[in-house]
């Protein structure tokens, strides 16, 4: 695991650095040719610089959220924000579905949305596959 993204769940209480630990073990095994890193604060995985998943520590959850994943076509993920992302919320690693994600994971290389141009663009998305 990246040491960055170690630190950042480390820093969690003992249930949620459970959680990013989980999260970032089944991210790693799925997208093994993912760049990761810390980005604006939180752990993220990107595909050719454009960002496919990431999780950070809310109040009372911990956020997986899959930049393109509105695109998935799955009832576990909730839309997020006002563009193209979704995601699932944990508050005890035993609610982590290893099948879900890694089925999440496989669309996330799928369904991509250009992300990485986004403010070139001046917000407008543009799908990538």
């Amino acid at each position: 695991m990246n040491a960055e993204i170690q630190e950042y769940n480390n820093l969690q209480n003992s249930t949620d650095q459970e959680i990013c630990n989980k999260l970032a073990a089944i991210i790693d095994e799925n997208l093994p040719n993912a760049e990761n890193k810390i980005w604006h604060a939180h752990p993220v995985w990107f595909l050719d610089g454009n960002p496919i998943v990431g999780y950070s520590k809310l109040k009372a959850s911990v956020r997986l959220l899959f930049w393109s994943g509105q695109s998935f076509d799955e009832e576990k993920l909730t839309d997020e924000g006002s563009f193209k992302a979704a995601e699932s919320r944990y508050i005890n690693p035993e609610q982590i579905d290893i099948d879900d994600i890694e089925r999440w994971l496989k669309k996330a290389q799928e369904i991509q949305w250009d992300y990485k141009n986004l403010i070139k663009r001046k917000g407008i998305l543009i799908r990538l596959k």
